[in-house]
C-alpha cells in the first residue's frame, strides 16, 4: 500500500512540504494546548475535576 502511494506522490512538485506543515500544526497545537492548561486558575480546574461527581436528575432518570 505505501509503494502505491509513494510511487504517485513522487510525481507531485513540492509534496515534501505537507509533512512539514503538518508537523508544525501538530506541535503549534500542543504547545497551545499547554499553555492554555499551565495558565488555568485552579479555581477552574478545581471546578472541572467534580463535574464527573455531580449529579442532577436529568441524568438519573432511566428510560
Amino acid at each position: 500500500m505505501l509503494r502505491f502511494i509513494k510511487h504517485h506522490l513522487t510525481g507531485i512538485d513540492g509534496v515534501s512540504i505537507y509533512p512539514i506543515i503538518s508537523l508544525l500544526i501538530f506541535v503549534l497545537f500542543f504547545v497551545v494546548m499547554l499553555t492554555y492548561v499551565l495558565r488555568m486558575k485552579r479555581k477552574d480546574v478545581d471546578e472541572l475535576s467534580q463535574i464527573p461527581f455531580e449529579t442532577t436528575d436529568e441524568t438519573n432518570t432511566k428510560l
